[in-house]
């Protein structure tokens, strides 16, 4: 019994339900150009980033590894405070102390939304200038492909809950932006197996900058999707002092992330309740073992008597489709009194009793 339970809670050694994965892609705002102030520094241990990018030199971070939030988030070439770091630290405040926040940030200055094509991202970068080529290059040379990569990863040990976007100064002009954004949501959601209710949300540009009129885009995507959503930028109205006038300043990063975060908790509602602990799941799977274990020690003293010259343990020999999943490959064969459990590669359970 106890060895059932064991072998039971390894085959669950699922993604934990109570980490919750959220994805931030797009250009220059994305990436964050606000100054990171003491304040920003401190960071509650259940706010966690995947590190994207291939250097992480700049904040001690390394490809493909978990650590605690501390900005920059995006990559190291010139990544600073952005909307990604406030929208974590208020989901982190405004859910349950079960709750832990991962997020993935992959952004890259002044790019269009033609680089997350899966199918055309490698014609757009092959004409961008080398400053753009290097933050393009720090995802592999393909931002998507890197996104979907590092999402594959978090999605071994959390769930992804929702993506928060920031894009489009670059394709103020593009009447196709708000279908070719549903494009690449449509990619992600099918890339990774998710639900087709994965919130999308999309913060506003900068409302009195050069780029102002990508706002007449961004107003459109709702009508993309019921998952799209977005975020105001009302009342951010300084910008930030680069001779840009695209970007936002610090405390409006800060604000910015904070409306992100009420947004998707507005959104996903009891969604983002915690779900019930292993612990609480394992005693439940204690108490079916003990159950397996006494059938097996019904089906052990039954198989041991034949039924009209039929030797009933043949019946519980492997069966057509035991034998098929043998072929996947056994990665986990569990003894116990009684039988034994085998676990497939794909995860499969199969009981298969003592004759």
């Amino acid at each position: 019994g106890a060895a059932f339970a064991t072998a039971l809670s390894q085959v669950n050694a699922a993604p934990d339900p109570n980490f919750h994965i959220y994805l931030a892609f797009g250009q220059s705002n994305m990436e964050g150009q606000g100054d990171v102030g003491q304040q920003d520094k401190t960071v509650d241990e259940r706010f966690q980033v995947l590190w994207a990018a291939n250097n992480g030199s700049c904040s001690g971070k390394t490809k493909g590894k978990w650590s605690t939030a501390v900005p920059p988030l995006a990559h190291c070439q010139g990544a600073k405070l952005g909307p990604t770091d406030y929208f974590g630290r208020t989901m982190v405040e405004k859910t349950d102390s079960q709750i832990k926040v991962g997020v993935i940030v992959v952004a890259v200055a002044g790019c269009s939304i033609d680089l997350f094509d899966k199918n055309n991202y490698a014609n757009y970068a092959r004409s961008q200038q080398s400053w753009m080529t290097q933050r393009i290059n720090e995802y592999g040379g393909n931002p998507y492909g890197r996104l979907i990569e590092m999402a594959k990863m978090a999605q071994e040990v959390g769930v992804i809950k929702g993506i928060i976007f920031h894009q489009g100064e670059t394709d103020a002009g593009d009447g196709q932006w708000p279908s070719k954004v549903k494009r690449v949501y449509d990619n992600i959601i099918k890339d990774l197996g998710l639900e087709n209710d994965i919130p999308f949300l999309a913060g506003e540009v900068l409302r009195s900058g050069s780029s102002k009129g990508a706002n007449n885009n961004i107003a459109k995507l709702p009508q993309q999707s019921k998952n799209f959503y977005v975020v105001s930028s009302e009342g951010f109205n300084q910008a930030l002092g680069d001779g840009q006038n695209v970007h936002f300043t610090s405390q409006e990063y800060r604000d910015f992330g904070k409306r992100y975060a009420e947004k998707m908790i507005e959104v996903l509602g009891d969604k983002l309740k915690p779900a019930a602990t292993a612990e609480s799941s394992s005693s439940a799977a204690e108490s079916s073992s003990s159950e397996v274990a006494s059938s097996s020690s019904e089906a052990k003293s039954s198989s041991s008597h034949s039924h009209h010259g039929v030797s009933s343990s043949s019946e519980a020999g492997s069966s057509p489709e035991s034998s098929s999943d043998a072929g996947v490959g056994i990665a986990q064969v569990n003894h116990f009194a009684g039988g034994a459990l085998t676990v497939n590669k794909a995860g499969n359970v199969q009981l298969s009793l003592a004759k």
